[in-house]
This record gives C-alpha cells, sequence and structure tokens, in this order.
C-alpha cells in the first residue's frame, strides 16, 4: 500500500503533466507514431498515431486533465486498431494473382483461335484477360481446332497445358 510520500509524488507529478503537456504534445508524438510505420511492418503504430493526432486536435478545443487525455487516446487507439482489423483491412486484400499462376489459370476455359493441328502448341484466347494477357500459347495432347473450347489443366512456363472441354 503506498505511503503518504509516494502519493504526494504521484499527485505532484500529475499536476505537472496536466501544467505542461499541451495540444502540440500530442501532434508531435501522432506525427512521431505515423511516421515511424514507415520503418516498421504491421500498419499497427499508424492508429496510436491517429489517435494521438485525434486527441491533439481535440485539446484545441477542449481542455481536460492527463488522466482523461490518456484514457480517450488508449481507448481511441484501439477503437481504430480494431476497426482497421475487423472491417478496413480484410476489405484491402490483395485480389491480385501475382505469384500464383497455376491457381489463376486452373480451370479456365478458352477458345482456340490457333490450332495445334500438325505441332505441338496453339493459341488460346479468353474472354477476359488473366495475369494481364487474353491470349496463351497452349499444350494439348489431343488435336484442337480453331473455335474449340479447351480448359486449363496446368501451366509449363510461359505455355499452357489445356484439355479440350
Amino acid at each position: 500500500m503506498p505511503n503518504s510520500a509516494q502519493k504526494g509524488d504521484v499527485a505532484n507529478m500529475l499536476d505537472w503533466l496536466n501544467a505542461h503537456i499541451a495540444y502540440w504534445h500530442w501532434l508531435v508524438l501522432g506525427l512521431l507514431l505515423v511516421t515511424a510505420e514507415i520503418f516498421v511492418s504491421g500498419f499497427i503504430l499508424f492508429w496510436f498515431g491517429l489517435a494521438a493526432l485525434l486527441m491533439g486536435a481535440l485539446l484545441i478545443v477542449v481542455d481536460m486533465p492527463i488522466a482523461l487525455q490518456l484514457l480517450l487516446w488508449a481507448g481511441a487507439s484501439i477503437a481504430l486498431l480494431i476497426g482497421w482489423l475487423k472491417f478496413i483491412r480484410p476489405q484491402w486484400k490483395d485480389r491480385t494473382t501475382s505469384g500464383m499462376a497455376a491457381e489463376a489459370l486452373a480451370g479456365q476455359v478458352g477458345l482456340a483461335i490457333e490450332s495445334n493441328t500438325g505441332r505441338s502448341r496453339g493459341r488460346l484466347k479468353f474472354p477476359a484477360p488473366i495475369l494481364g494477357e487474353d491470349e496463351w500459347q497452349f499444350i494439348c495432347t489431343d488435336e484442337v481446332a480453331i473455335g474449340d473450347r479447351v480448359r486449363v489443366t496446368d501451366i509449363s512456363g510461359n505455355t499452357l497445358i489445356v484439355a479440350r472441354v
């Protein structure tokens, strides 16, 4: 249990903080935290910095004790972080298929625009570009005529391995 001297020290420290912490301290802290996010992965410090910036803006309008400032800053930080993790971040998932060529192409159906009759390769076209291209070279064990539909089964380098549909 703290004695009266320790209680007095805490009260003196709170009085000093109430007298000396101004809105611009929160703004500087916020800018430092937001800037530190550049050097740290995870996009976590940004939300603590944003909450500090909001706290600084609030202090311009309303004067409040340091204990309430810290409580509001902690609450805003946690609320912003939870909002980011639960609602915003799932919507920002990388929807590209970069680095996942086989997964992006497997099962896609295209139309042969160049037959493989008499040679090992032909060309096919997809209705919409996949991995940035709508025309691809293909290999098929069966003969594929122009206009035949083919389904991608695998990928070998830049050539698709297909089966006739």
